[in-house]
């Protein structure tokens, strides 16, 4: 049953990640997101589970993986999430490698609105071939073909620190909208030299002030190792793996974990209010940025009449 106008408002997602595919193309050092034998997860079974995030109240589904352009009903899934559930907005993040022109046009004609592709310096090295020397032409393509926004997120702690810096420059100069990233460890956790610090200050200069992806949190962990914020996964930012399992994250996959099929408005509100650990020094903007609009209200839960044992804790 769908919820309410004020049961969304109050705790529905703003923004949800739904994993149509684990294998990836690549094997980034990095990674822990991906492997090198799973199937596509069928589109009847991906269309029920946005279906679900629509019933949930979503407001944005994020197609990922592994690598989504792998799926080959990716283009469908996108169609039937932009035009016939609606959601405000329909986003797919991808390494880039398989963006030719046809695959563009489709993805342009099935109404994506976003694309997210993270470049993590300019030559391959032993940790990533993800880098702008392999990804110029694809860029190129998209330049010249793509009817969607491209955010091109350049990756501070996995290349040689002044390589993050051209990827932004590239970014700009070809009019994408640049965007940095911290590298985290397996945990989401910040990672960074004092080289690449520096460099993350030069970054922030190319990029104009007020755009979300350069908040206040980044500044703060850099300088104080900590950026405290109120954490809502579960609730605000829903993480959906391709076994259809709602975790807290990409990065805590075994904190709490329950099926998507069976979640309801109880375990948003339940999640809203739970408390992560790991909140303090998360890198991961997604989380951060579905979490922020709600900082100013209380972490504890109001007080349960028949409180009952948590699903998903040890």
């Amino acid at each position: 049953m769908a919820l309410s106008f004020l049961q969304r408002v109050q705790y529905s997602p703003w923004y949800t990640q739904l994993v149509i595919i684990r294998r990836c193309n690549l094997s980034c050092g990095y990674c822990n997101e991906f492997d090198k034998t799973s199937e596509p997860v069928p589109l009847e079974t991906l269309k029920a589970r946005a279906d679900k995030l629509k019933e949930l109240g979503a407001f944005a589904i994020c197609i990922t993986g592994g690598e989504p352009t792998m799926h080959p009903d990716l283009p469908e899934l996108i169609r039937y999430c932009r035009h016939e559930l609606k959601f405000l907005k329909t986003v797919m993040i991808t390494n880039g490698f398989y963006l030719k022109p046809e695959l563009i046009e489709k993805l342009n004609q099935a109404g994506l609105q976003d694309m997210q592709i993270s470049i993590d310096g300019v030559k391959p090295n032993d940790t990533t071939v993800k880098v702008l020397d392999s990804l110029r032409k694809r860029l190129e393509f998209l330049k010249q073909h793509a009817r969607f926004n491209v955010v091109v997120s350049g990756v501070v702690g996995s290349c040689p620190p002044e390589e993050s810096f051209q990827v932004i420059q590239h970014a700009k100069d070809m009019g994408f909208r640049p965007r940095v990233l911290l590298l985290h460890d397996q945990d989401g956790q910040v990672k960074l030299s004092q080289e690449e610090l520096l460099v993350y200050e030069r970054i922030k200069k190319l990029i104009p002030r007020g755009f979300p992806e350069m908040s206040d949190y980044q500044d703060v962990m850099i300088k104080k190792g900590t950026a405290p914020f109120k954490c809502r996964a579960g609730s605000r930012y829903l993480y959906v793996d391709e076994n259809g399992i709602v975790t807290w994250c990409s990065q805590t996959r075994d904190g709490f974990r329950k099926d998507l099929m069976d979640y309801t408005y109880e375990d948003l509100k339940r999640e809203f209010y739970s408390y992560k650990s790991c909140q303090d020094r998360c890198t991961l903007g997604c989380v951060r940025s579905a979490s922020s609009l709600d900082n100013w209200r209380r972490q504890d839960a109001p007080p349960l009449k028949n409180p009952s044992p948590i699903e998903g804790f040890s």
